[in-house]
């Protein structure tokens, strides 16, 4: 088979997204302004919300809603220990401190029954992640958790999945969304948050613009030029610019499609790589849609032919790009060190940092190109 070079993600733009970006260059608006308030109505309608927020990344759209809960010093927040750093930097933002709690290496996602005992009179929040597509088992969260707790959805991968028959975004108070070019959908950098509260909605949406009391548009299309908003409350500028809006349009519509050619290949490597019994396969929910924005395998460490490692760096000398499905956050200097934390301690998220590979997965590869992708993994015994 010829050798190829296959990137772990790429996004889908072109010559539609090109030509999005000229309306808000040339009207001079290129700020949050209409084509961002567009983008975040549809968002919120594709998702059943009742309010969505353009910001600037998921991150910050993550830190936005837990200020805006009044998430601060003295409070805990409960957090996978197997995540991307954002998911446990948003509670030191705040102030707070995560506590984190171990994860399923069947799903990669929090273990509901490990919350309980994390709870104390200090929890504040806890932020389930539906990683790399896959919606955390939120019946099971919710009914370990006092009713006071603040529910926060670490969406970032989530974009179109379905927990149930409800989507991502609407399985807690609040949640955000991430548009980096390794999603399904991009606007380069971006994030969306969404929620059904509207006073939460009300608050996000004044301090995500520095907590002015009236928006850029108002003050620009008033007739006082002389007024400047009152600030009443301290804000943070995490405002989507409509440069980022207008891609945000072009790309929604082609969300669905997106998912759907994701999860035909996810099934294809399902029905091509079955029977390694050294290389565990992503599960599906058992109810509900997988948004497939990673194809995260689990190399078995007492069977495979060699280390997940060496296993990579094979797969990458034949060109497939491969990485690691994401950290374990407990064992990042940062949190082992601040607050003297065993790799040990979450051993679920230690064997998913130290075992997990994702393999390409996207919407620019052909059919040749899974199909290579499979016959290298199947070469390596």
């Amino acid at each position: 088979m010829e050798e190829r070079k296959i990137a772990i993600a790429l996004p889908v733009t072109g010559e539609e997204e090109w030509l999005a970006v000229k309306e808000p260059l040339m009207s001079g608006w290129i700020t949050q302004g209409p084509k961002v308030a567009q983008f975040e109505k549809q968002f919120a309608e594709l998702h059943g919300a009742n309010y969505a927020l353009a910001v600037t990344s998921c991150t910050t759209g993550l830190h936005l809603a837990l200020a805006a809960m009044g998430v601060g010093p003295g409070d805990e927040v409960i957090v996978p220990a197997f995540t991307w750093i954002a998911t446990a930097n948003v509670v030191l933002y705040c102030g707070a401190t995560p506590v984190f709690v171990d994860v399923s290496r069947d799903t990669f996602n929090m273990d509901p029954e490990q919350i309980a005992a994390k709870v104390t009179a200090k929890t504040k929040a806890i932020i389930p992640v539906h990683l790399f597509g896959l919606c955390a088992d939120m019946d099971a969260i919710r009914a370990a958790i006092p009713d006071h707790v603040k529910v926060l959805e670490d969406a970032a991968c989530a974009a179109g999945a379905l927990y149930k028959t409800s989507y991502a975004g609407t399985l807690g108070d609040a949640a955000s969304f991430s548009f980096h070019p390794r999603k399904s959908i991009t606007t380069g950098e971006g994030g969306m948050v969404t929620t059904n509260d509207g006073e939460l909605a009300e608050l996000m949406d004044q301090m995500r613009n520095h907590g002015a009391t009236m928006s850029e548009e108002q003050r620009h299309h008033g007739p006082k030029p002389y007024v400047l908003p009152d600030f009443n409350l301290l804000g943070f500028n995490y405002r989507m610019t409509d440069l980022q809006g207008a891609v945000g349009l072009v790309q929604l519509p082609k969300l669905e499609s997106f998912i759907l050619e994701r999860a035909k290949w996810a099934k294809f490597y399902r029905k091509q790589l079955c029977d390694i019994e050294w290389l565990r396969l992503p599960q599906e929910p058992k109810n509900g849609t997988h948004g497939w924005q990673s194809f995260v395998t689990y190399v078995d460490p007492q069977t495979a032919p060699m280390s997940r490692n060496k296993i990579m760096e094979l797969l990458q000398e034949k060109g497939v790009s491969t990485r690691p499905g994401t950290h374990a956050v407990h064992m990042l200097r940062l949190y082992k060190d601040k607050y003297d934390i065993s790799e040990n301690d979450f051993p679920g998220a230690r064997d998913c940092n130290n075992y997990t590979m994702a393999i390409p997965l996207h919407n620019r590869m052909t059919e040749e190109d899974y199909q290579y992708v499979v016959t290298n993994i199947r070469e390596l015994g």
